[in-house]
């Protein structure tokens, strides 16, 4: 009996044993915490919200923020941070944090004494086991914080105090720690609330900031409250009045210096990344100085926008990207510099080129200024000079050089509009993706929509020759392989045709924006309606590329060629060149320079550029008998007028001709005018009329259309 009793009783201890054992195996592994990272693990899958922009120099440009759940900034280490702020947290948040394995104690029991006393418990919860929460947010789910999740963050602390070091636990613990709103960590919370580096806090920063912890969304009199009683201080006023200070209007990151906006837009695009590109810090701020100064000076209600490109031409290498200033602009988040607009005179240049390199035309011919019209798919295209005037017989260098519309239509003529569109495009024009019927004879003077990059990089093409490469604006994009667009003889040319000052004067005067002390070429553009204005020009080392305009399209006022964008390129040029000269491009082997005269002093006698194999040392207009008789004026469709304050007989048409018209006659609605070389003043009555050029025979040679109202 004894010993079945025994038995028994053994039985009954080793079944309590075991059932013991499972419960403790069961409550172990249900309080079992996640696994916890190593300092270096959790510091390696630390992903700030920014991502920053460097110059070429490793100094920063700008920052953008490319992950919205939270605020943070990049890894601080504990060195970094002000002892001030270190000694703060530690005594308000852990005081015995230098002596306990992650687990005080002493602070759980007074919690729980706390407790059965029927007063509001102390917080126990260490910096160690806060931690554990930032680290698996599976610890402190939000409203079920019970003694289960508490028990498992003890342990998940435990582990991490056998691994990390006290210093370690206090830096991880500041850079994840919230503060306030989305700032995430100790260098987020400085910046946007102090405006200052986490070195820099004072001890009265040290305890503001240490109050938000239990509460980061607390009003300024409970966070200048609590920092009172963390301090101990008798006088709270200055707390107050700091704390209201300190959760007022979010500052912007004061180590974010906002150089280059639209351009971090564009290249940042993953959280914690450093994209390093070819800018100059110095070379971006005195871009987008200029271009402040020149906004300003133009006043919001002519111009409120503007971009600036600076390119090195050996290298490729873009140096200054300022896609806006910001201002008064309407659209300060579009990118100026990449947006595509309408072109103007800027693409006069290349269909000189063109039509240089094929020896259809040198810089010293003689090009007719004089009113056109051509028959188009759409109607007849008239197109006029900037001033409403014609200059008569012009040399293409002039033409160029003074911008002059009519002589780069009739340059166009010659090249076709297919080919020109083609080589536009070669030249790096990637928008210009329509035929040629597409764009007319307005091509030539740039009715194709086109970006400031492509700009910059087009007029360096000709600045290194003819040869076009890729631009870089990353440090780690390729140098891309050379290709001739035009040959080096005819970029030479168009090259010193746009340093001309004196060709340049017809149109600009000899003393504008565009001439400086030292070679530089530079063309100048304004587009339809007064959209755009573009000023964009090379010296020896570098291409300066400036649009002005309203990104939203609206016409500019009282801004022309050399007032809008000219101020800025020069400005530029200037700051690049303070401490070196540029030096005009030696001629290359395929050109020679003659002495050349002008019949019937259309231009002064000059030296000059020529292809070799095309000099020529007299020049003059083709005589009239060379032109085919027409209309000049009235042009086809053109509709005048009558005012009924005006006595009708002074209120007369002039009619002219061109070509050789000599025996012709004007017709204007079967009534005889008289010789076609007569130029009368006609009268004609409401209505549509019918003006005719008939030759000795009766046959009508040119017939115009036009009407009277």
């Amino acid at each position: 009996m004894r010993l079945r009793h025994h038995l028994t009783g053994t039985n009954i201890a080793l079944a309590t044993i075991g059932t013991l054992a499972a419960v403790m195996l069961a409550l172990w592994l249900w309080t079992l915490p996640p696994a916890m990272p190593s300092f270096a693990a959790a510091r390696e899958a630390y992903r700030p919200s920014e991502a920053w922009l460097k110059d070429r120099n490793g100094r920063l440009l700008d920052a953008e923020r490319v992950d919205f759940h939270a605020r943070r900034l990049a890894w601080t280490e504990l060195s970094a941070v002000a002892p001030a702020v270190r000694d703060t947290v530690v005594a308000a948040e852990d005081r015995r944090f230098a002596h306990h394995d992650g687990v005080d104690w002493w602070a759980l029991a007074g919690s729980l004494r706390d407790k059965l006393a029927g007063r509001r418990p102390r917080g126990a919860s260490t910096l160690t086991m806060q931690l554990a929460a930032f680290l698996a947010p599976e610890l402190a789910r939000p409203g079920a914080r019970n003694w289960r999740d508490k028990l498992r963050q003890m342990r998940a602390a435990r582990a991490i105090e056998q691994h990390w070091s006290k210093d370690e636990i206090l830096e991880a613990y500041l850079n994840l720690a919230g503060f306030r709103g989305e700032a995430q960590g100790i260098s987020a919370a400085a910046l946007t609330l102090f405006g200052k580096a986490p070195a820099a806090l004072s001890p009265d920063d040290a305890l503001l900031l240490v109050a938000l912890l239990p509460s980061p969304q607390a009003s300024a009199a409970e966070v200048a409250r609590r920092a009172c009683a963390i301090g101990r201080r008798a006088q709270c006023l200055p707390l107050e009045s700091a704390a209201v200070a300190m959760l007022g209007p979010a500052r912007r990151l004061a180590l974010d210096p906002g150089l280059a906006p639209h351009l971090a837009r564009k290249l940042l695009r993953t959280p914690g990344a450093t994209v390093a590109t070819t800018l100059d810090a110095a070379i971006q701020k005195a871009a987008a100085a200029a271009l402040v100064r020149q906004l300003r000076g133009l006043g919001a209600t002519r111009a409120r926008d503007g971009a600036v490109i600076v390119v090195d031409n050996e290298s490729g290498d873009v140096l200054a990207y300022v896609g806006g200033v910001g201002g008064p602009s309407t659209a300060a988040a579009v990118d100026g510099a990449d947006a595509y607009r309408q072109a103007g005179s800027t693409l006069k240049p290349f269909l000189y080129a063109q039509a240089m390199e094929k020896g259809w035309i040198t810089p010293a011919s003689i090009i007719d200024d004089s009113p056109v019209q051509l028959d188009t798919a759409s109607g007849l295209y008239v197109p006029q000079n900037y001033d409403r005037s014609f200059k008569g017989p012009v040399s293409a260098r002039t033409a160029l050089a003074g911008s002059l519309n009519v002589p780069a239509v009739r340059t166009l003529l010659l090249t076709g509009v297919e080919p020109f569109r083609d080589r536009l495009f070669d030249a790096g024009y990637r928008g210009l993706t329509e035929d040629g019927d597409y764009y007319g004879f307005s091509l030539a003077l740039g009715s194709a929509e086109v970006t400031l990059l492509e700009q910059a990089n087009a007029f360096r093409m000709l600045a290194n020759g003819g040869r076009f490469t890729p631009l870089r604006i990353r440090a780690d994009d390729p140098r891309g392989a050379a290709r001739r667009i035009y040959s080096p003889e005819a970029a030479f040319l168009i090259a010193d045709m746009m340093a001309d000052p004196g060709a340049r004067a017809v149109t600009f005067g000899l003393d504008s924006a565009l001439r400086l002390p030292f070679w530089a070429a530079v063309k100048t553009g304004t587009s339809k309606a007064m959209r755009d204005n573009w000023c964009i020009g090379f010296s020896d080392r570098f291409t300066v590329a400036v649009w002005v305009g309203n990104l939203e399209g609206d016409p500019m006022r009282g801004v022309s060629g050399t007032s809008g964008a000219a101020p800025v390129w020069r400005d530029v040029m200037l700051a690049l060149h303070r401490d070196r000269s540029s030096r005009a491009p030696a001629p290359p082997a395929g050109v020679e320079r003659r002495s050349v005269r002008f019949a019937g002093g259309i231009e002064p006698a000059r030296s000059e550029w020529f292809l070799k194999g095309t000099g020529q040392t007299a020049l003059a207009a083709a005589p009239p008998e060379a032109h085919r008789p027409r209309i000049a004026d009235p042009v086809a469709g053109a509709v005048y007028a009558v005012d009924p304050d005006i006595p009708s007989d002074r209120q007369r048409i002039r009619v002219a001709t061109r070509g050789a018209v000599a025996g012709h006659r004007l017709m204007l609605d079967r009534k005889d005018l008289g010789p076609a070389d007569g130029q009368p003043l006609i009268f004609a009555g409401p209505g549509q009329h019918r003006l005719l050029l008939v030759d000795a025979a009766g046959r009508a040679v040119d017939r115009v259309l036009f009407s009277v109202r």
